[in-house]
């Protein structure tokens, strides 16, 4: 298979009297060998000093660590380095970026066998870890024990296991074991938030993120960064409505439905906290689970503000968590009921919100045994209520002798009446 990358731009000091090389490396050769198309190139700089690609024009990311920016490109060139651990969390590291650090030694620091690969400018594969061989027996190793040095490639590694799932990747059993000691160390209730949050992020973005689940409670990540999800597994629904009856399970089904049909990431990120409720049902109701959206919200809260989420995967979330089941029922509600579930979900203010808030619900919905082909004629329906009931403004209802809130009942009962008329135009 061609692996060659597009070396415009990309040799620094090359060739001439300068003696340091350029490699293509990571995800951009991973990428090429598997078929896929590269989302961005990233390369490695063995033998120069800062000043020695300063000189050229190239822009240094922050102060102390060895990542340039090439003058014209903007893609990333970081000195070739080593890693030792000092500290605690993803910060706690000493880094070496000497001229004399080798590319073998750069490759080593990394996470996985598959992202330990280099391309030289003949188009030359590096791979003294094996990451070719991997990529064709489809496993996920890691390079070296140092990979437990760094807590956070634990959802790293669940976040490609997500992204590559699709094509058969799975992790190799050693690799497992080595999270499941960064677990038992403790190191990862020290990643920030951020760091945290920008791995979830993308695992929501991915092609089956009930892999990314899956691989973090296998190694017992999932009850130290999403204790609220992890005990949802086990949690039994009646099987009536949920034939696979495990809510865990539901939810993994729930997001992968919504990745399958490509919506967003916060879509998805919604599915994954919406049923935190029914783990804090008694257990004594079980299967049953009243009220679990309204127990699930301040559950769904403190997760977003402990992952310190963006607040359109926030909002979207804790909307989904407190009102999906009221979108299931749109069938059965009167045109007033309608009208409030809209006003709760802050849809007349913000009616961009509808398209994410429906395809969560469908998901929900479809995102069960034997449902999944079930069309889902709430979200096509609820939309056409939110435009009837947009289109009625002040000015266009009587407000002659009215006076503040009985002009805003006045306007509430004419919305009211133009739901009612969809139904019997429906009818």
């Amino acid at each position: 298979m061609d692996i060659s990358g597009d070396w415009t731009n990309a040799a620094v000091g090359s060739t001439g009297e300068m003696n340091y090389e350029v490699y293509l490396v990571g995800g951009a050769v991973r990428d090429r060998l598997l078929g896929l198309t590269p989302r961005e190139n990233d390369w490695v700089v063995v033998g120069a000093r800062p000043e020695d690609l300063l000189e050229q024009g190239y822009r240094q990311v922050g102060a102390s660590f060895p990542v340039f920016l090439h003058p014209e490109t903007s893609e990333e060139y970081a000195l070739a380095r080593r890693e030792r651990k000092e500290g605690h969390g993803y910060h706690g590291f000493k880094v070496d970026f000497h001229p004399e650090v080798s590319l073998e030694e750069d490759q080593q620091r990394r996470d996985l066998t598959i992202n330990a690969m280099a391309q030289d400018a003949d188009g030359k594969l590096i791979d003294p870890y094996g990451g070719r061989q991997d990529l064709e027996e489809r496993v996920l190793r890691h390079v070296s024990v140092a990979f437990a040095e760094d807590p956070l490639r634990v959802l790293r590694v669940a976040r490609f296991a997500a992204r590559l799932a699709p094509l058969g990747f799975s992790v190799h059993p050693d690799t497992v074991k080595l999270m499941r000691d960064v677990t038992g160390s403790g190191e990862l209730e020290h990643l920030a938030a951020e760091r945290v949050w920008t791995e979830i992020a993308g695992a929501m973005a991915a092609a089956r993120p009930s892999a990314f689940v899956d691989v973090l409670r296998d190694c017992g990540a999932l009850s130290v960064l999403l204790p609220e999800v992890d005990v949802l597994f086990g949690v039994p629904q009646p099987e009536k409505y949920h034939p696979e009856i495990d809510t865990g399970l539901h939810v993994t089904m729930a997001m992968n439905l919504a990745a399958r049909e490509g919506w967003p990431a916060q879509v998805v990120f919604a599915l994954l906290l919406h049923d935190l409720g029914k783990a804090a049902t008694p257990p004594d109701e079980w299967p049953s689970h009243v009220r679990h959206e309204q127990r699930g919200v301040p559950l769904a809260r403190r997760v977003c503000e402990r992952l310190k989420a963006p607040n359109v995967y926030t909002d979207l979330a804790l909307k989904v968590t407190g009102m999906h089941l009221r979108c299931h029922r749109l069938l059965e509600m009167k045109p007033a009921t309608k009208l409030k579930l809209i006003e709760d979900a802050d849809l007349l203010r913000r009616p961009e919100l509808l398209k994410n808030f429906t395809r969560a619900c469908e998901a929900d919905y479809r995102g069960r045994g034997g449902f999944e082909k079930r069309d889902y004629p709430q979200a096509q329906i609820l939309a056409y209520t939110l435009a009837a009931v947009l289109a009625v403004s002040v000015g266009d209802i009587d407000t002659e002798g009215l006076k503040g809130s009985q002009i805003g009942n006045r306007l509430r009962a004419a919305r009211i009446d133009a739901i009612a008329g969809i139904a019997d135009r429906a009818g």
